[in-house]
């Protein structure tokens, strides 16, 4: 394998359109800064009707993105440039993830990897024998497991599903397009993300609870997939799916930020959210819900708040003063832009290629 340039084969979920999943912004991230540092990146994409219509980067610059009909598309078009690859990287949420991987592995005959962006989630649909993309006898055949998760779920990889090598790579956020810029307060506090079952509970009681206990502040979630049915605030506003290039608008329109993390991510703990990224890469204060590690990414009080209730919510809001909270979320800022941008995981993609060329 070339040291200076490699030839890389991503199958992902999606890299077009950010629609309802947060593994498109990951990445063009990660893919722009690979190819940044000189690697020639075919990025494979499962061509889907929900994607199709809402393609907010349909040809990203900085790679050849091709789209596929089906699992024989992209057999028939694809076998050479996997075969001939240094490196194949598979996402989690592929459609047919399962075929899919397995044919990448028979086929390409240099370094294969796992990428699971979803990885609590992918861990608790093996217990429950749901093997939408990933199936327990693929983990020991790709190379490497690279997990959106770090901490105890590396070492059960390895001993529990055999992965030769389970190494974290967190999601990421581009300097480039998340950073403080002036703009009008539009409200106290806002969440972003897609609509979950597991979700909405603490996203009524830290959030929606503390709306309603404090009629004079203004509050705001955004995303797709809520239910008609949901009874939003009277001091709420509710906006469906913001495309990536407003969320920096967004962030810096809130005085705080409410982070919410799925229930399979708080039982593995150590799975940040992209979100957290670019949330304080705006210097947008974060208050969150709690999970083991969440400490590791960011120190509590000083550069995250953690909310276990709506009182805890309306405290933050209402009693931290102004030069405090600029200092919140200019230390979770400085965080992460030395250790969470996308051209951090491209280096650490290099190095783990390389331990595993070491080690081979």
């Amino acid at each position: 394998m070339k040291q200076d340039s490699w030839n890389i084969v991503i199958l992902g979920l999606s890299i077009t359109s950010s629609w309802g999943n947060g593994h498109a912004t990951t990445f063009r991230g990660l893919v722009r800064e690979l190819a940044n540092r000189g690697h020639k990146i075919l990025f494979l994409e499962r061509d889907v009707p929900w994607y199709a219509s809402s393609r907010d980067l349909p040809n990203p610059g900085y790679c050849d993105t091709q789209l596929y009909s089906s699992l024989a598309d992209l057999q028939a078009r694809f076998t050479e440039p996997i075969r001939e690859a240094d490196f194949v990287m598979v996402g989690s949420y592929v459609p047919e993830g399962v075929m899919v991987g397995q044919w990448a592995i028979n086929t390409a005959r240099g370094i294969k990897a796992f990428y699971d962006i979803d990885t609590p989630v992918t861990l608790a649909k093996l217990e429950r024998a749901d093997y939408e993309y990933l199936h327990p006898n693929l983990i020991p055949q790709y190379d490497l497991y690279l997990s959106f998760t770090g901490g105890p779920t590396l070492h059960l990889l390895e001993q529990k599903y055999g992965s030769p090598k389970a190494r974290p790579l967190y999601c990421s956020f581009d300097p480039e397009l998340y950073f403080p810029e002036p703009q009008e307060l539009k409200w106290d506090l806002g969440y972003l993300g897609t609509y979950s079952d597991d979700r909405q509970p603490p996203l009524e009681k830290l959030m929606l609870d503390a709306a309603r206990q404090w009629p004079a502040g203004k509050f705001v979630v955004a995303g797709p997939q809520y239910p008609a049915t949901i009874q939003w605030p009277a001091n709420t506003q509710y906006i469906h799916h913001l495309p990536p290039a407003e969320h920096r608008q967004f962030y810096n329109s809130q005085r705080f930020t409410q982070n919410i993390t799925r229930q399979d991510m708080i039982k593995a703990g150590y799975s940040p959210s992209v979100r957290l990224f670019e949330a304080a890469a705006c210097g947008t204060p974060i208050i969150s819900d709690y999970w083991d590690g969440l400490d590791s990414v960011f120190s509590f009080d000083t550069e995250i708040l953690v909310s276990y209730s709506a009182t805890d919510t309306l405290r933050f809001l209402r009693e931290i003063s102004e030069a405090e909270r600029l200092a919140v979320g200019e230390k979770a800022r400085q965080k992460v832009l030395k250790q969470h941008t996308a051209a951090h995981r491209a280096l650490e993609v290099e190095q783990y290629i390389r331990e595993y060329k070491v080690l081979a």
